[in-house]
């Protein structure tokens, strides 16, 4: 009986090694694909979610300074098609 405990314990101490053997395998895996992926990205100098954020809202910020800018421009001058004018095709 004491022999059979034994052997249970054995593959069980076998067992518990191979898995954290296969943990370290997996976690080394994990670093070399991501330390692929981001060296192929690092070379294709592609922005930053954060960078991409940034400037999305600059472009939104500008856009929207450019209509209150055309706003004002058409409070200050008449345009040409209440003085009389055809609109100009273009």
């Amino acid at each position: 009986m004491q022999t059979r405990s034994k052997i249970f314990d054995d593959i069980s101490q076998l067992m518990t090694n191979a898995m954290g053997v296969a943990q370290g395998a997996r976690t080394e895996a994990e670093t070399a694909v991501k330390g692929l992926v981001d060296r192929w990205l690092a070379e294709r100098n592609l922005v930053t979610r954060e960078e991409f954020e940034a400037v999305r809202e600059m472009a939104v910020r500008a856009r929207e300074e450019n209509e209150a800018l055309k706003a004002r421009l058409d409070a200050l001058e008449p345009s040409p098609v209440s003085e009389g004018f055809p609109p100009v095709a273009g």
